[in-house]
C-alpha cells in the first residue's frame, strides 16, 4: 500500500459431519434485504464465526471435517462477497480445495500425522504464488495469465501444516505501488474492495481483501504482505490482528515484489493467537519457533511499556480509546514510561520513497523475468505500455506516475540509492526504534495503529484524516509491528500498535496477546451501508 503525505512529507505505502456435503452452489443468490441497523442478515454464525485456533483443534478432534468446513467458507463467500454487500474481497477460489480438504480428511482418518493447521481453510494476497489453478495477478489485468507451477516458499511450509489454500484476495493494484493518487483497495481485475464494517468506507490496503476477509469470516486466516503499511492498515481498519514480521522471517520468494530491504508476508486473524499459529506455520527460517508456546496471557505484568505520546494524533475518539487500552495494560501490571519519537531529518521521506523507486524497478523487473512464457509482460517498461493500451480499465481512476518515477531511476548499484537505503535504516533502528527502547529501558513502544476510516473517494483518491501511530518506522527499519483491535467508533474500529526491536517477534505477538485478552475489543462487522445508518446520525442529518 502507498500514500504520499505531502504535508509531512512523508509516505505510507499503505498483504465434519459424516455425512458427505453437496458439492458447492456456485449460482449468485439473492441475500434478504438488509436490516440497516443490525446487518443481522450477513453475521457469521456458523462454524466460520469462531476464531483460527478454535478451529484447528476442532478440526483436529473430529468435531467438523476440513471438506465441511471449506464448503461453509465458499458458501459464505458466495453470499457476503460474491453477492449480499458484495465486498469484493475475494479474486479467485482454489478449484481444488474440496478435494484437498477431502484428501486431509482421509489423512486424518488414517490416523497419519497432522500439522498445526490441518484443515484450515486459508486465503491468500493476490501477489503471492500457489501452485494452484489460480494465477498470481497482482490485481493486474498484465498478469492474468500468471499461472505459477510453484509454491510461494511460506505456501510449501503452510501446506506442510495441512492448511488449505482456499483462494486469493483482491488488493491495492500491484500493493498500491502504481501512483500517487490512487485508491486503497481497487484493482483492475477485481474492483474496489468495500468495508464490511461500513461499505462505503475505504478498507485501506494494500491487503485489502486479506483484511476484509478476516474481519467477514470469509476464511479461518488470511496473509497479507507489507512494504510500509499494507498489513497493519487493513487490519486496523477492519478490526482485526494483522501481523508484520521481522523482514526476513519469512520469505519473500516468489512473491510480486515491491521492495527488498522492506517486504514480508504476514498472517492477518481475528486474534493474536491465530496470527502467531500461521507465523508459526509460515516462518521459513532455519531456526523454528513456537509463537503460540511463547503467548503469555500475564506478559504485560513488569514490563516498561514505551509510550508514543506524539504520534498519538489528533482525533479526541482515538486518544480516548488509547487511554483506556493504556489503563488497562497498568491494571495488567505494566508500567506506562512516556516516549519521544525520534526528529526524523528533514530528508528522510524523500530518501525513503527513492529507496522504494529503485528497489521496485530491479525486483519488479526481476520477478517478471521468472514468470511462465504466457507472461508477455516482462519488464517494468512493459508494463507501462500494457497500462496505457489498456487505459479505459486501468488507468479508469487513476495514473501510474510511480511506474514511471521507478522506470527512471538507475540500478541498485547506484551509490545514491546505496546511501538512501543506509540513511534511511540508521535513522529508523540505530537511532530511531533501538534507542527509544534502550534510553528509555522500555520492551516495547505502543501507539494507535491509524485513523478512522474515510470514505472511498474515486475522484479525488486516497483522501485520509490525521494519521497517528509510528509504523513507518517499523517498516523502514524492517521491525515486527503487531495492530490489535482496542475499540470503535460510531461502528469504525481501530487498533493499538506493538512495535519491538529486530527478532524480537515473540515478545511483541505475547505482550499483543496479554492486552487482547483482557480487553476483548474485536468488533464484528455491521456491514453498515453509510454512516447515516447510525440513528443517531441519521436523525442529525436530515431535516425534521
Amino acid at each position: 500500500m502507498k500514500r504520499t503525505l505531502l504535508a509531512a512529507a512523508s509516505i505510507l505505502l499503505l498483504t465434519a459431519c459424516s455425512a458427505e456435503p453437496p458439492a458447492p452452489d456456485t449460482r449468485t443468490r439473492t441475500m434478504p434485504k438488509q436490516d440497516t441497523h443490525t446487518a443481522t442478515a450477513y453475521a457469521a454464525s456458523d462454524w466460520t464465526a469462531k476464531p483460527l485456533p478454535e478451529l484447528a483443534e476442532s478440526l483436529k478432534a473430529g468435531d467438523i471435517s476440513a471438506e465441511a468446513l471449506t464448503l461453509a467458507y465458499i458458501e459464505r463467500i458466495q453470499a457476503v462477497d460474491q453477492a449480499g454487500p458484495k465486498l469484493q474481497a475475494v479474486l479467485s477460489l482454489n478449484p481444488d480445495a474440496m478435494a484437498q480438504a477431502r484428501d486431509l480428511d482421509a489423512k486424518l482418518m488414517a490416523g497419519e500425522p497432522v500439522g498445526l493447521l490441518h484443515g484450515v481453510p486459508i486465503l491468500v494476497k493476490d501477489n503471492i504464488e500457489t501452485r494452484d489453478q489460480m494465477p498470481t495477478t497482482a490485481g493486474s489485468l498484465a498478469l492474468e495469465s500468471n499461472f505459477s507451477e510453484r509454491d510461494a516458499p511460506l505456501i510449501a511450509a503452510m501446506r506442510a501444516e495441512g492448511a488449505i489454500i482456499l483462494g486469493k484476495t483482491n488488493l491495492s493494484e500491484w500493493a498500491n505501488f502504481r501512483s500517487n493518487s490512487s485508491m486503497s483497495g481497487w484493482s483492475g481485475l477485481g474492483g474496489q474492495v468495500r468495508n464490511p464494517h461500513m461499505l462505503d468506507r475505504n478498507p485501506c490496503g494494500s491487503s485489502s481483501g486479506s483484511g476484509v476477509s478476516a474481519a467477514a469470516s470469509l476464511a479461518a486466516g488470511t496473509i497479507g504482505t507489507e512494504t510500509n503499511g499494507s498489513i497493519i492498515c487493513p487490519s486496523t481498519i477492519n478490526g482485526v490482528v494483522g501481523f508484520k514480521p521481522t523482514v526476513g522471517l519469512v520469505s519473500q520468494e516468489h512473491i510480486v515484489p515491491i521492495s527488498s530491504s522492506q517486504d514480508t508476508a504476514g498472517p492477518i486473524t481475528k486474534t493474536v493467537e491465530g496470527a502467531a499459529l500461521m507465523l508459526t506455520a509460515m516462518a521459513t527460517g532455519e531456526a523454528k519457533t513456537d509463537y503460540v508456546a511463547a503467548l503469555d496471557m500475564q506478559a504485560l505484568d513488569g514490563k516498561r511499556i514505551g509510550v508514543l505520546r506524539d504520534a498519538e494524533g489528533d482525533n479526541p475518539h482515538i486518544r480516548a480509546l488509547f487511554e483506556q487500552a493504556l489503563k488497562d495494560m497498568e491494571t495488567a501490571g505494566a508500567t506506562l514510561v512516556d516516549v519521544k519519537g525520534p526528529d526524523l531529518p528533514g530528508e528522510f521521506w524523500g530518501k525513503s520513497y527513492d529507496v522504494l523507486l529503485y528497489e521496485f524497478k530491479a525486483t519488479v523487473n526481476a520477478y517478471l523475468a521468472t514468470t511462465p512464457n504466457t507472461v508477455t509482460h516482462r519488464t517494468l517498461t512493459d508494463l507501462i505500455a500494457f497500462d496505457k493500451e489498456n487505459a479505459a480499465t486501468e488507468l479508469a481512476l487513476f495514473d501510474q506516475s510511480i511506474f514511471e518515477a521507478a522506470e527512471a531511476k538507475a540500478g541498485l548499484d547506484s551509490e545514491d540509492y546505496i546511501a538512501a537505503r543506509d540513511f534511511i535504516q540508521t535513522a529508523t533502528r540505530e537511532n530511531g526504534i533501538d534507542r527509544m527502547l534502550t534510553e528509555n529501558d522500555v520492551d516495547v513502544l505502543v501507539a494507535p495503529s491509524g485513523p478512522f476510516a474515510p470514505r472511498v473517494d474515486p475522484v479525488n483518491g486516497d483522501v485520509w484524516p490525521d494519521w497517528p501511530g509510528a509504523g513507518s518506522m517499523a517498516a523502514v527499519a524492517g521491525y515486527p509491528h503487531l495492530t490489535v483491535p482496542m475499540g470503535t467508533y460510531r461502528s469504525l474500529p481501530v487498533g493499538i500498535s506493538f512495535i519491538g526491536g529486530k527478532d524480537q517477534d515473540a515478545n511483541i505477538l505475547s505482550l499483543g496477546y496479554a492486552y487482547e485478552q483482557l480487553s476483548q475489543k474485536r468488533a464484528e462487522p455491521q456491514y453498515y451501508q453509510s454512516a447515516e445508518d447510525l440513528p443517531e446520525i441519521s436523525t442529525a442529518m436530515n431535516r425534521h
